[in-house]
């Protein structure tokens, strides 16, 4: 007889004693996700708007099931899954923890987890259905005309509700997840920002955009890495069927070129833009101490915001939606950097609102948008700065001429820099409505001109100007010592600091670069993996942004909790040591062109 054999009775004895060998959750810990959940304010939130229809009487508080998402997301790193939130509930705590938080008593067996896990998915549906934002239903293919029928028998008024409901929803966890270091972001931050949008995937197969059905995730779209990362096959949305009879209008492409398929392109993905709003002090550069740690007054940057939508959709719709409500939640304004997709919206859409609310841009430029860009009383807009319109056309002409080859990034360098002598001198501060006085660079004893024949005689250190005859006479700026210009002239490009110069390329490269960094610290796979389509298993941009957002607070908690690590504090060493900093170059010495060989003086 086999030694290892044993009568089926004894077997089954055997494995019963295994499987009832739960490992419940720390009381401690699920208090502490409980106390989070409290201070959040998200059940009140819920409680405002999510009301139960007639029938049996829900069976779960809000404060049960969010404190289960919590818990799940701590354990599973960010991750939201609904049937390991029903375990946790049901399974995985104790007993006293299940009635602390009101947990209907289930057998622990097929039938058990069944009901439970049904309770957890009505009780999370019924949440979202509450802020959905989308007329279109998940799950299944429609047809365009079935799409078209529901999107025009939608209430727009109601979809908006919807909308601001999700916001909020986001917010009150994206708070929550900073709360530890929301009084010294208050102290220390200068409440600078940077904006982006990531694509990440949803759960479902994409479709041909032209074809007669859309995905089972009707919100998304497809993300191409060229251009503004929208759809090239695209020739209008998704859901609007074109007219019986009418042809399919071709797209323009240049003389000579051939159309760029989708399958062509480099990187496509079926899914959503995040537009990500992170915080980062743009004054302080992380630069590790003398004993090879991080600076304690230097902040880890964290999100503060998100919104989804197509790629390459209202950029600045999105962007302004999370922005325009972060004064209210505490956070003061500061500089904003955003990629081209954003200083090359509507002026009316996202420059003028964002300085409504008190933020200082700062941008970069396409090619085609370099040198002279506005005037407004003479003066002119070179690359988001005002000058005199006598400054030498080398100087305007300086980054046009740099990506041309006509100058080396030496050149260029010092051309930028000889700009500052011709800059409209900032007067006074922008009234409320963002008017501002700026006063002419020989009016400010920075230049010498003809035209003010006082200015002139001061030295050979300031350098004369050489204003061009009009048969009109000068123009306003040099017929007066100041002008006043108003926000809404160069709109579009101007920006808080001066192109080029070392203070604008410290604050831009800051905040795009702690964006970027943000963005692949959450899509690490062995984290949050925030643009994998497994980690958020629910369709529609209400359960995909829902998921996200806790994935987002989860990856903030741990950039806090492994910046709290690698302090030394007390005279004592750090928990952990810092990820080392490779040594690069220094950022005063980039150009539009790529970075200087040598230093320069």
């Amino acid at each position: 007889m086999n030694p290892g054999w044993a009568p089926p009775t004894e077997r089954h004895e055997r494995l019963l004693a295994m499987r009832a060998q739960r490992r419940h959750l720390a009381d401690a810990d699920v208090m502490a996700a409980a106390g989070e959940v409290d201070d959040s304010r998200l059940v009140p939130l819920l409680q405002s708007f999510v009301h139960l229809r007639r029938g049996r009487p829900r069976k779960m508080p809000f404060r049960t099931l969010l404190t289960g998402i919590q818990l799940c997301s701590r354990v599973n790193a960010g991750k939201v899954v609904l049937e390991r939130v029903a375990d946790i509930l049901c399974f995985g705590i104790s007993p006293r923890m299940c009635q602390e938080l009101g947990v209907p008593d289930y057998p622990d067996h097929d039938q058990g987890f069944e009901a439970a896990y049904a309770v957890v998915r009505r009780m999370f549906h019924t949440m979202l259905d509450a802020m959905n934002p989308s007329p279109l239903p998940p799950n299944k293919r429609l047809t365009r005309e079935e799409a078209a029928r529901l999107v025009a028998a939608a209430d727009v008024q109601e979809l908006a509700e919807r909308e601001h409901r999700l916001a909020l929803f986001t917010e009150l966890v994206l708070d929550a997840s900073v709360k530890p270091i929301k009084g010294l972001l208050a102290e220390k931050s200068d409440g600078s920002l940077a904006i982006d949008a990531t694509p990440i995937r949803t759960y479902s197969r994409g479709r041909k955009t032209g074809g007669p059905e859309l995905a089972t995730d009707p919100d998304a779209g497809w993300y191409v890495r060229d251009g503004d990362h929208r759809d090239p096959d695209t020739v209008a949305e998704a859901i609007r069927p074109p007219a019986k009879g009418a042809r399919k209008p071709a797209r323009a492409t240049a003389k000579g070129s051939k159309k760029t398929s989708l399958k062509k392109k480099a990187k496509y993905l079926f899914g959503y833009d995040a537009a990500l709003v992170v915080t980062r002090d743009a004054q302080h550069d992380q630069v590790l101490l003398d004993d090879n740690t991080p600076n304690p007054n230097v902040l880890p940057a964290v999100v503060l915001g998100v919104s989804l939508d197509k790629p390459g959709h209202r950029p600045a719709y999105n962007g302004l939606k999370t922005l325009s409500r972060l004064g209210r939640r505490g956070y003061r304004p500061g500089f904003l950097a955003g990629d081209l997709a954003y200083n090359n919206s509507d002026a009316n859409e996202w420059q003028l609102p964002i300085r409504a609310l008190g933020y200082r841009p700062v941008y970069d430029y396409r090619v085609d948008q370099l040198g002279v860009q506005a005037h407004t009383s003479g003066a002119i807009l070179v690359e988001g700065t005002w000058y005199c319109p006598s400054m030498p056309q080398p100087l305007i002409d300086a980054t046009k001429d740099l990506y041309a080859g006509h100058i080396d990034r030496d050149t260029w360098t010092r051309l930028i820099a000889a700009r500052r002598t011709y800059r409209l001198m900032a007067k006074e501060n922008e009234d409320p409505t963002g008017h501002q006085r700026r006063m002419c660079p020989a009016a400010a004893g920075k230049v010498q001109c003809p035209l003010k024949p006082w200015s002139l005689g001061r030295g050979i250190h300031l350098p004369l100007v050489d204003p061009e005859p009009s048969p009109t006479g000068p123009v306003q700026v040099c017929r007066q010592r100041s002008i006043t210009v108003p926000p809404e002239a160069g709109a579009k490009y101007w920006q808080a600091l001066e192109y080029g110069g070392k203070e604008w390329q410290k604050v831009y490269f800051r905040l795009r670069n702690s964006v970027e960094g943000y963005n692949g610290y959450a899509k690490n796979p062995l984290a949050e993996s925030i643009e994998a389509a497994g980690s958020r298993r629910l369709r529609g941009i209400a359960a995909q942004t829902v998921l996200l957002v806790f994935q987002l607070a989860h990856a903030n908690r741990r950039k806090i909790k492994n910046w709290l690590d690698t302090l030394a504090l007390g005279g004592e060493r750090p928990r952990r040591r810092t990820h080392h900093r490779r040594r690069t170059k220094p950022i005063g010495h980039w150009t539009p062109t790529g970075y200087l060989t040598a230093p320069t003086a």
